[in-house]
């Protein structure tokens, strides 16, 4: 039997009734009748629950999903998902740089430095491709027993008890593409996926694209089969004629999500210089799948991004940069507060991670934005920048393994400014070559990749 991810009705109230509670909804109500009903939990680590329930827990779940989008949230006034009144809470909202004659965009970053982001960004999700799903113990006890803890290079299954690999399997469908013994370039992973279709947004609109934009070009160009979690939801409902931006919270559990969040690296190379109109510019990117917390982990890391790209800051300062561009009492801006006095306050980064699971794991499932756009931060700020440390110590905190350390090789591979900074055991296996399912992308180089973005720069 088919069990499709991402859509079971069943599922999807199991995972609302956990975001009921994140977003200061109180669902204990409609909970209890859903367990009287005999409905089930939604599922810990896979995307669909191994089995169907009935037709009437089908239509249940349907009905008390309804039922939890009315109830009213105390967090609504400090969460806002509307730009305007994101805006109007963040006092300290990121100035356009200026010249004489008004507004302008920074200079754009050269076509090295995005070169390094990009292959940044394929080395931090292959390096995360393998034990993405699995629980923290599992990662560590893995490269422990290869010798690669703390991790200095990508995943190995040479020398590593085959009763360990049977406690702890790699992800199945990574590990034959992504263990050091198997890598022949760049394969295909929606990290990269979604950061080439901004690409093609941005040649095909501009700047100036619309949230509608982007749903013609999901429509167009994304298979739905490549679609997970949010993103899923809201193609989904594109398809049942609802439009944007209510795709995005119509019986859409994973709203706040990291997909959104691995979205935004192109606006951020983009507007370089300019974290304001690079936020903005994800904004309108983010809101057909995503809200709130969601929103802004893709805001956070745009801008975190422009600064970056405009040269002569530190990794400290791109941070605070993008901390700018959330609201101040927020859950994420919490979070991000949070993941910098842990990673300075520790030596040892296994203790950063420990406290982040202790604080985030109980009530988050592994791919919610806000625990891992902390670990991004921690991971960035503990490195002090520097790419090796970063992408090993996000890959390293668990969570969203793959994300996380595709976003942390992306920053810290800019803020390096040249491919060959990075070094060399990271990019030789990739051969400059990325598989892809995004149109006319597929065996591209990541050479090619910076060039057609260094032209999206200049673009008004």
């Amino acid at each position: 039997m088919l069990r499709l991810t991402w859509v079971q009705p069943e599922d999807l109230l199991a995972h609302e009734l956990r975001q009921a509670r994140l977003d200061g909804r109180e669902p204990s109500a409609i909970e209890a009748r859903w367990r009287a009903a005999g409905g089930p939990d939604a599922p810990v680590r896979a995307g669909a629950s191994a089995h169907g329930v009935s037709r009437y827990l089908r239509l249940l779940a349907e009905d008390l999903l309804d039922e939890l989008a009315d109830l009213p949230s105390g967090l609504h006034h400090d969460e806002p998902t509307n730009l305007a009144r994101i805006r109007s809470l963040c006092p300290d909202w990121p100035a356009p740089p200026t010249r004489a004659g008004g507004p302008r965009t920074g200079p754009a970053p050269a076509r090295e430095a995005l070169e390094a982001a990009w292959l940044g960004r394929a080395i931090g999700c292959l390096l995360g491709r393998p034990v993405e799903k699995l629980p923290l113990d599992g990662i560590r006890a893995l490269a422990r027993a290869a010798g690669n803890w703390p991790l200095t290079t990508y995943f190995t299954a040479v020398g590593v008890p085959d009763d360990l690999l049977a406690q702890y399997p790699w992800n199945r469908r990574s590990a034959p593409t992504s263990l050091a013994e198997n890598i022949d370039g760049m394969p295909q992973d929606d990290d990269l996926d979604r950061p080439l279709l901004n690409l093609l947004l941005l040649r095909r609109h501009g700047k100036t694209f619309t949230t509608a934009d982007v749903a013609r070009l999901w429509l167009d160009e994304l298979p739905p089969g490549r679609t997970f979690t949010a993103e899923r939801v809201a193609y989904r409902n594109l398809l049942s004629g609802i439009e944007p931006p209510h795709t995005a919270r119509h019986r859409n559990p994973f709203r706040e999500w990291t997909g959104a969040l691995i979205r935004a690296d192109v606006h951020g190379w983009t507007n370089a210089g300019d974290p304001a109109a690079a936020a903005e510019q994800a904004h309108r990117d983010a809101v057909l799948s995503h809200t709130a917390n969601g929103v802004y982990a893709a805001m956070f890391t745009a801008a975190v991004i422009a600064t970056a790209a405009g040269g002569g800051h530190d990794v400290h300062a791109c941070l605070r940069t993008g901390r700018r561009v959330i609201p101040p009492r927020s859950r994420l801006a919490r979070a991000i507060d949070h993941a910098v006095q842990l990673a300075g306050s520790h030596a040892d980064f296994d203790d950063v991670v420990d406290e982040l699971h202790a604080r985030y794991s109980p009530a988050h499932h592994w791919v919610h934005a806000v625990p891992n756009t902390a670990l991004l931060t921690a991971a960035l700020t503990h490195a002090d920048g520097d790419f090796s440390g970063a992408v090993c110590r996000a890959v390293s905190g668990g969570w969203d393994t793959d994300s996380v350390g595709a976003t942390a090789g992306s920053i810290a591979g800019l803020l390096a400014g040249d491919p060959a900074a990075l070094p060399d055991r990271w990019r030789a296996p990739l051969k400059n070559r990325l598989a892809t399912t995004v149109a006319d992308f597929d065996g591209t180089g990541f050479d090619t990749l910076a060039h057609l973005t260094h032209l999206e720069t200049t673009r008004s």
